[in-house]
């Protein structure tokens, strides 16, 4: 997924290039060849169509044959990701590896219809083009596939097809379960995500072909993509379990089908480092894994940091996998991470305190868990009795409101707001504790509404009060079996053992601070609200909070990447929330509408957003509204097109209604236009 695709691209690296600090970046890098790009590079695929891409070749003497790397994503290689195309290609490809940038059918420059996220049809082609690739005069035949995000999606997933040429994988924060961890359900909940990402989604799916290189069709093409583009808010919404059609392409349900050697890179603040612990656990072939601070973002640009020097630790990965060098790419443990001393928000997307550990394997053996018992305003090493009660007619979530913080002002704020309104549950500490891995919580619930969620909050409190968010959980009861079942409504009054897990973490809580956990019903507007507003009873005789708790060790392995920030310039959203007399809540946010041009095609780009107007007030849990919108425009000379998406959600206690808008403009007079409303009935949120 993409929040955007204007100046940030999912990991604000769009106006990379043009800073001299990366193109300094590139000049440092090892000079073994110079680079030549090929482009258009057209690749046929079995069901008829040709794939637009790029190519990056080291210049080399005819007859000599290099491994090659491929990137498949649906997001525009010949424009708006032209700048990280060009970076990652030539830094590659200097290094003597190939590198091949590819858009998904329907995108881009691509032949045919992009129609949804992670088709099968899409899993075919790839395998496809590494055929393909490897079949080149300049390849040696081993074919590497790499990505963040959509592109980490994908290598998975087409990694699960196994096609022959394919020797190695490095997906970056990617989820290898579509339903329970991607930007559409929270925990069982429907994800303002969702809604963001739907209205960019429309936007990839709608933009035209590039009249350079489809020549006179591209008007043609363009209308086919506007017509066919779905409601896809509404699609996402309709599926609400985890049924088939999030199951095609969740690798996670059968891990065994990747079967050649994976690098799996993530960042403690991405959402996306749940699957990345979870594959690590259920991988079975050759593996590593890094886990940086960072969010969703490569290493090399890493944000928060430390970054790293990240295209020498890819260099080893591919030659030794891709052209047999024995180059120690697999010696040393399997697991390095970034041990963080403080949060994101402590520094600002900054450099976190901390530093570099190491597991030999995971799970470790070494680490063991710590299990507190949830008693009244306190964890204690005890087991407690009683019961305690918790009425779901505040706002809770309003310190942390995004899924996946891109700047500054998305970051967590100082959490005591939202602590003031939920169960607190705290432990001083004496000394550090290092918790590596995924805390779980462990509740004897019951509620009076048959819909009903439980979210919680894991939080060190500093000795002036400050109340720090390091990790957090939610669960939408129905999903109380697992996500691999069918969800069922609760039975009012029934009390049922569940089990949440949080996102994995590894923080040092420090001695003389508190280690804080927080329980409420819900998070908005993380997620939407339940139909009725519950009133959830624990019985403290069955709920606990199980902490990883690593032991410190005499010494940590050396860390042997080097760090390496590249720094570039940061925007920020405005995020403006307000809280009225009687509760109601209202938050508007918008990014700055932006403008770019790149040179080599003379093409500026533009957009705004995703904006969002969010209202909700607790006394009426159906009164929430939700509405983004986001607009793109290609222009230059002869050439002038424009789209914007507008997707509102509202809900009764009985269904969801999506109304969304898709309108296009070509020479500034309109082009296409269209508004559906779609009805989706609420069966389990």
């Amino acid at each position: 997924m993409t929040p955007t695709l204007d100046r940030r691209t999912f990991i604000g690296a769009l106006a990379l290039t043009f800073t001299p600090g990366v193109a300094a970046a590139v000049a440092a890098s090892p000079q073994r060849y110079s680079v030549k790009t090929i482009e258009p590079m057209w690749i046929p695929v079995s069901a008829g169509l040709n794939l637009a891409g790029r190519l990056w070749l080291p210049d080399a003497p005819a007859g000599t044959r290099f491994p090659v790397v491929l990137e498949y994503i649906p997001y525009r290689t010949f424009d708006r990701y032209r700048p990280l195309d060009d970076y990652w290609g030539a830094a590659l490809a200097e290094r003597g590896i190939a590198f091949a940038r590819v858009d998904i059918r329907g995108s881009g420059n691509s032949e045919g219809l992009l129609l949804d996220e992670y088709l099968e049809t899409e899993q075919q082609d790839g395998a496809d083009i590494i055929g393909w690739l490897a079949e080149q005069d300049w390849c040696n035949g081993a074919v590497g596939m790499r990505g963040i995000s959509w592109g980490g999606f994908s290598t998975l997933q087409v990694a699960a097809r196994q096609p022959p040429a394919l020797k190695a994988i490095m997906p970056m924060c990617a989820t290898d379960m579509r339903f329970r961890n991607d930007a559409h359900y929270v925990g069982g909940l429907p994800g303002l995500t969702n809604l963001k990402w739907a209205a960019g989604f429309e936007l990839v799916m709608s933009s035209p072909p590039d009249p350079a290189v489809v020549g006179r069709r591209w008007e043609e093409m363009w209308r086919e993509r506007l017509e066919a583009t779905p409601s896809i808010a509404a699609r996402w919404l309709s599926h609400s379990a985890n049924d088939d059609y999030w199951r095609q392409g969740s690798v996670g349900l059968n891990p065994e089908t990747i079967t050649c050697p994976t690098y799996i890179v993530d960042g403690w603040a991405d959402s996306y480092a749940e699957s990345a612990e979870r594959l690590m656990r259920n991988l079975r072939v050759p593996h590593k894994a890094i886990i940086g601070p960072w969010g969703h973002n490569y290493p090399q640009f890493g944000r928060p940091g430390p970054g790293l020097n990240w295209i020498d630790e890819e260099e080893r990965w591919w030659k030794h996998w891709l052209a047999g060098e024995q180059n120690g790419a697999m010696d040393g443990p399997a697991f390095r991470f970034h041990l963080n001393y403080q949060t994101p928000s402590h520094t600002g997307m900054k450099d976190i305190p901390g530093h570099w550990a190491a597991e030999q394997s995971w799970p470790s053996p070494d680490i063991r868990e710590r299990i507190l018992h949830l008693a009244p305003k306190r964890l204690s090493e005890a087991p407690a009795r009683g019961r305690l009660s918790y009425k779901a007619d505040k706002v809770v979530g309003l310190t942390a409101p995004e899924w996946i913080p891109y700047a500054v002002a998305e970051l967590p704020r100082d959490q005591r707001q939202d602590d003031e309104r939920s169960l607190l549950f705290d432990l001083p500490l004496t000394e550090n504790q290092d918790v590596v891995g995924v805390p779980r919580l462990h509740l004897r619930v019951r509620s009076n509404r048959p819909v009903a969620a439980v979210a919680a909050r894991l939080c060190e409190v500093d000795p002036e009060g400050r109340s720090w968010l390091v990790g957090y959980g939610i669960l939408n009861l129905g999903f109380r079996g697992g996500f691999t079942t069918p969800p069922e409504r609760l039975k009012p009054g029934r009390s049922y053992d569940v089990a949440i897990d949080l996102a994995p973490i590894a923080y040092r809580f420090k001695a003389g601070h508190t280690l804080r956990l927080a329980i409420s019903e819900s998070l908005w507007p993380l997620v939407w609200p339940s139909p009725e507003a519950p009133t959830l009873e624990f019985d403290l005789a069955g709920c606990r909070l199980a902490l990883p708790i690593r032991p410190v060790p005499a010494t940590e392995p050396v860390f042997p990447i080097a760090e390496k920030d590249i720094q570039f310039p940061q925007s920020n959203p405005r995020l403006d929330i307000q809280e009225g007399p009687d509760g109601r809540v209202h938050v508007s946010g918008a990014w700055a509408a932006s403008s770019s041009k790149v040179e080599a095609t003379s093409t500026e780009l533009s957009g705004s957003g995703p904006d969002m107007l969010l209202d909700f007030n607790p006394s009426d849990p159906n009164s929430c509204r939700w509405e983004v919108k986001q607009s793109s425009r290609y222009r230059r000379e002869g050439w002038d097109c424009e789209i914007r998406v507008s997707i509102e959600m509202t809900a009764t206690s009985t269904h969801f209604t999506i109304n969304e808008s898709l309108t296009a403009f070509k020479d500034n007079a309109p082009f296409y236009s269209r508004e559906k409303t779609n009805h989706i009935p609420r069966h389990y949120s």
